[in-house]
């Protein structure tokens, strides 16, 4: 299941991007626009400046804005970054031990198939393309 966090990441980028031409845009009217709490939203955003998602601005005129246009950010880096790896299963985990029971395991194809759909599906979306409804 996605979290919240990874979801109302989604929700602030647009909102960023939505608002952009105003230069930084306060966390207050962040939280006020997406009724998210200040406190909530500040670990989100801490989280999208710490992987250069967006970049944040201290003082007057202070804020947060994107780093990059809406259309060269995909839902799946947006995910990962907020959630960790989205491999359905440990043995695909990025860095993973082989598995021992790689070469006689039935299922594996099952996961493998399951892992390169929702990679595909999530990073084939852009935040220009939620901004534009284009699914």
């Amino acid at each position: 299941m996605i979290s919240t966090k990874a979801r109302y990441a989604l929700r602030v980028l647009i909102d960023l991007a939505r608002n952009q031409e105003e230069g930084f845009v306060p966390l207050k009217e962040i939280s006020k626009r997406q009724e998210i709490s200040e406190k909530y939203l500040e670990i989100i955003l801490k989280t999208l400046v710490k992987g250069k998602i967006i970049k944040g601005l201290r003082g007057k005129g202070g804020g947060y804005r994107l780093t990059r246009l809406p259309k060269e950010y995909t839902v799946g880096e947006i995910i990962e970054l907020t959630e960790g790896p989205l491999a359905p299963v440990a043995c695909l985990m990025p860095g993973s031990k082989p598995c021992p029971r790689r070469n006689n395991c039935a299922t594996l194809p099952l996961w493998q198939k399951f892992d390169s759909f929702t990679h595909d599906f999530f990073y084939n979306i852009t935040l220009d393309d939620l901004i534009n409804g284009r699914l």
